[in-house]
């Protein structure tokens, strides 16, 4: 069914009521269908029995931790989150981004900036049919790696690899721009689809993770105090 673009359905996971009603009463007004739900396990629930298109989750939750729930909604489909959490420590940002959330915004947060956080990261999943459209057929080799862009699946000889959303479309665009150095600015408005307004430790982080999966099959180098590149093959 096609989606009414003006009443995209976010739901806001939060407990303090205030910060809720806050954060609703700025994204209706951005024209967007709001549910709110103050427990983590109660989050779950209602994300299966009606999938919103994107998860404003707090990380402190009563029932379940934002951590666990987005667990259970990365095993379970790919629906985009924001984090947002009173906690600015690095640390939580890195678990949060290595468990495939999309952003992270931290409190007190300017409600503009969640809005546009919103649209950017909901233009981005969108954007996404009409650039790689499923059955396309391309692949992408790399030695022992393949990837089948239009099914969205990786391989690193007759293994099939599970990457987060993120850490795919970030594989495809070093792969595409093989012999390029990317910085990170230019690799967090490339896959993220916008200018990113949180630090360029988020690639590093996504790096990390694609290196851990794939092994000695990860092709990307690190270009210090500028980016990332996969080397051009002959």
């Amino acid at each position: 069914m096609t989606r009414d673009e003006s009443r995209q359905r976010v739901l806001v996971v939060e407990d303090e009521p205030n910060i809720a009603s806050f954060a609703r009463m700025y994204l209706e007004a951005a024209g967007f269908s709001v549910e709110t739900a103050e427990r983590g396990d109660t989050a779950v629930e209602m994300a299966r029995q009606s999938p919103p298109d994107l998860v404003v989750l707090d990380l402190m939750l009563p029932g379940m931790d934002g951590y666990e729930v987005t667990r259970r909604l990365r095993g379970e489909g790919e629906v985009p989150i924001i984090m947002l959490t009173a906690r600015d420590d690095p640390v939580d940002r890195v678990v949060g981004l290595e468990l495939g959330a999309d952003d992270y915004l931290t409190k007190p947060f300017n409600p503009r900036e969640l809005v546009a956080r919103v649209r950017a990261v909901l233009r981005r999943v969108d954007a996404v049919p009409s650039a790689k459209p499923p059955g396309a057929g391309t692949t992408l080799s790399y030695g022992e790696l393949r990837v089948e862009v239009g099914g969205r699946e990786v391989h690193v000889g007759p293994d099939q690899v599970a990457l987060t959303p993120k850490e795919f479309d970030l594989l495809v665009a070093l792969l595409e721009n093989q012999g390029l150095v990317m910085t990170r600015e230019a690799l967090l408005e490339q896959v993220w689809g916008y200018t990113f307004l949180g630090d360029s430790r988020t690639i590093d982080v996504h790096v990390r993770q694609l290196r851990r999966k794939l092994g000695d099959a990860c092709p990307i180098q690190t270009v210090w105090g500028t980016g990332y590149k996969v080397t051009a093959t002959r």
